[in-house]
């Protein structure tokens, strides 16, 4: 049963130097963002680092103490550069070990795929003491150790990881959100948005600008695990707006 008052947290570390050069765009933190939401599990902190091992080592062990749960997407592969195991075996404190579970099901996959070489059966090294995450995919699975999650950095391979994994965390309720547009610059109701996000507590709304057709607006999003609260915070601030002389579009601009 989802624990009414506890805040569950996650943070998100993203590697790789091809995130870092640009040359490849993260589609991860959206996609895990909104997937830990709806297990009640609010996403905190998000870092990139580099494919360094000392980089990794220090955000894991800042990250992983401070949140209830730690993602990592990325470097996990065959190659030299993919070190995201060692790193996260190095800041545990604990060796890399081949999971016999992981060979088998590389093993498997690879067994009409030329077969498991030595840059495949990196993909079955785990920090020891580690546990898998299935991945149907590509037959290298994902790890857990502990609160950390060592997930591809393929968008669609970590859904996959994703998948396997929900309903399998603990936390809280899901944080619901509802959203208004309005024809305003948000300096002009800064007063309004403070006002009634005070006026409703358990409920944050956050504003979101933009300038499209000569003209400046923004969407405000409420958000709230309670949804008696999130709807009287939303008539609030749109009652607000309305009066204002700002008219209201629900669900946003």
């Amino acid at each position: 049963m989802a624990d009414t008052t506890r805040i569950w947290t996650a943070a998100l570390i993203v590697i790789g130097d091809e995130i870092l050069s640009g040359r490849t765009q993260d589609k991860n933190v959206a996609q895990i963002a909104l997937w830990l939401n709806v297990q009640g599990i609010r996403l905190r902190e998000v870092r990139v680092v580099a494919d360094d091992q000392d980089a990794i080592v220090e955000a894991v062990n800042i990250l992983r103490v401070r949140n209830d749960y730690l993602f990592t997407t990325g470097g996990i592969g065959p190659t030299h550069d993919d070190i995201t195991v060692d790193a996260i075996a190095a800041a545990l404190g604990v060796a890399v070990e081949i999971h016999p579970q992981a060979r088998a099901m590389l093993a498997g996959y690879y067994e009409t795929r030329g077969g498991l070489t030595d840059a495949r059966l990196r993909m079955a090294r785990v920090p020891a003491g580690a546990s898998l995450i299935e991945n149907r995919m590509s037959g290298a699975p994902g790890i857990r150790h502990g609160n950390i999650f060592i997930m591809a950095g393929v968008p669609h391979i970590t859904a996959g990881m994703l998948d396997k994994l929900t309903g399998t965390l603990e936390g809280g309720l899901p944080v619901q959100s509802a959203t208004v547009g309005c024809w305003v610059a948000e300096s002009e109701i800064a007063d309004l948005l403070g006002t009634t996000e005070r006026a409703h507590e358990g409920c944050q709304i956050g504003s979101y600008p933009f300038f499209r057709e000569g003209r400046t607006g923004a969407n405000f999003v409420v958000r709230s695990t309670d949804t008696e609260r999130l709807d009287a915070c939303v008539t609030a601030l749109s009652e607000g707006l309305e009066a204002g002389g700002w008219p209201v579009t629900a669900g946003g601009i």
